[in-house]
């Protein structure tokens, strides 16, 4: 029989069957604008829309009627003045994320989620995106589930981020991880149907459950994209977040990590980016796996 376990000065040893209801009742929660909605009927993407990838900005995403994605998975592009960055200003920048988030809000169905892995940037000063995106997020009524960090240190080399080495004049932090920060819509919680399986196994959900994960990064000139993240990103956030047949939409696709993970976790995709040869290269990566699953 479990042993429920509550709130307690000490803190406690398990959290299995914890009743956490008098933390939530405390005042700290107490003036909190937790904006749930009431739930949305889930509403079908026409089926020539499913596992495509279209070439047109994410702003305004046509092919997908409202409440129609379980799950967002994406990295935007930084803005730091890369091949595939338009060299945006802060402002704008910020500007089309919003865009891109707000019409996000409108595909997700009630309880579906959205995962944004993005890295603070700069030195002078330090940007921190991650504090603009939480704040673009919950203006817009996303619910905050948490954040996860991704320790990149297995592959960060030896090099240091020097500033004034060895000495209190300007020594410079070396980054050597990423965020990924968690939200939903309207709701913690989605409801289990009856043709929803989860895919998980329960090893790898008490491992990632976990606030810190880590893996390497990914070589780009491997992949022929100039920031693509690892398999191992989407793969553990679908399967964690996601269950089969579900839709995964990613609106910055690149190079088509999250669609290929979506493939081989039995989910659909729906991707948009503007770059026809990014497109070019996500299809082939996507054929190559589709002739390997079927």
């Amino acid at each position: 029989m479990t042993k429920h376990t509550q709130t307690s000065s000490f803190g406690v040893g398990a959290r299995i069957g914890h009743n956490s209801s008098k933390f939530y009742n405390s005042k700290l929660y107490e003036n909190l604008d937790i904006k749930k909605e009431k739930k949305q009927n889930d509403n079908e993407i026409m089926p020539q829309h499913l596992n495509n990838i279209f070439c047109h900005s994410s702003e305004k995403m046509p092919e997908l009627p409202d409440n129609s994605v379980h799950l967002m998975v994406t990295s935007p592009p930084y803005n730091v003045n890369k091949d595939y960055d338009e060299n945006l200003s802060l402002s704008e920048y910020l500007s089309l994320l919003e865009d891109v988030l707000k019409e996000t809000y409108r595909v997700l169905v009630s309880g579906g989620r959205a995962c944004i892995n993005i890295a603070n940037i700069g030195r002078k000063p330090y940007i921190p995106l991650t504090m603009y995106v939480n704040q673009i997020m919950l203006e817009l009524g996303f619910l905050m589930r948490g954040e996860i960090i991704w320790d990149k240190s297995a592959s960060s080399g030896v090099s240091l981020a020097w500033g004034s080495f060895k000495s209190a004049s300007n020594p410079v932090l070396r980054d050597t991880h990423e965020y990924i920060l968690v939200f939903s819509k309207g709701d913690f919680k989605r409801e289990k149907k009856q043709n929803k399986q989860d895919s998980i196994s329960k090893e790898n959900f008490m491992e990632w459950s976990k606030s810190i994960w880590r893996f390497s990064a990914v070589s780009a000139k491997k992949i022929g994209h100039p920031a693509p993240f690892p398999l191992e990103l989407p793969k553990r956030l679908i399967e964690f977040y996601s269950f089969e047949n579900d839709v995964i939409l990613d609106p910055f696709m690149g190079s088509g990590t999250s669609a290929l993970a979506a493939l081989q976790l039995k989910r659909n995709f729906v991707g948009y980016e503007i770059n026809k040869d990014y497109i070019k290269l996500a299809n082939y990566r996507i054929n190559e796996t589709k002739n390997t699953l079927f």
